[in-house]
């Protein structure tokens, strides 16, 4: 038999899947701990999809600060890995509130956005999500920074969704 409290926790995880789970193009992976990666199937190519994800940060006048090719510090290992590169980027003005609710908030800023090619050569964006972050770290005075946060992440990840 379920317990309220047990009834409400199935209920919050239901409803936390059914949020991230819109369809064929995005998914939630929710590992042991909850830990709200997001992942965007995208359309195009490796190549492709790291070039229009760019230009679309580009476009909205956000901060790129650099993009780490983590195939290539593989390669150079000596150790195999799909096609992988973290974009790191973020709106300074934006990000910087989250710090002053949370220093430690700086773990998860700048944004990071993750392209990435599976063994069966589907690339995907993935990045946190912005509601787990907020629950990572406790900050409850930041809801609309929050929503634009997570506003602006679907919008430049909507841009490899389709051709």
């Amino acid at each position: 038999m379920l317990t309220p409290r047990r009834t409400l926790a199935t209920a919050a995880a239901l409803a936390f899947v059914s949020l991230f789970a819109s369809g064929p193009t995005s998914r939630a992976i929710a590992g042991a701990d909850g830990d709200g990666v997001v992942a965007v199937r995208s359309a195009y190519g490796f190549k492709d999809t790291v070039t229009k994800l760019k230009d679309d940060i580009s476009k909205k006048g956000i901060k790129f600060f650099f993009a780490v090719d983590q195939s290539t510090l593989g390669a150079d290992a000596g150790l195999k890995l799909n096609p992988s590169t973290l974009l790191v980027f973020g709106n300074p003005p934006l990000g910087i509130q989250f710090l002053t609710s949370n220093p430690n908030s700086g773990l998860d800023w700048p944004v990071r956005l993750l392209v990435r090619q599976d063994a069966d050569g589907q690339v995907w964006a993935v990045y946190t999500d912005f509601s787990w972050i907020a629950h990572r770290h406790g900050i409850k005075d930041r809801d609309d920074q929050f929503k634009m946060a997570s506003d602006v992440i679907a919008s430049i990840t909507a841009s490899v969704v389709s051709k």
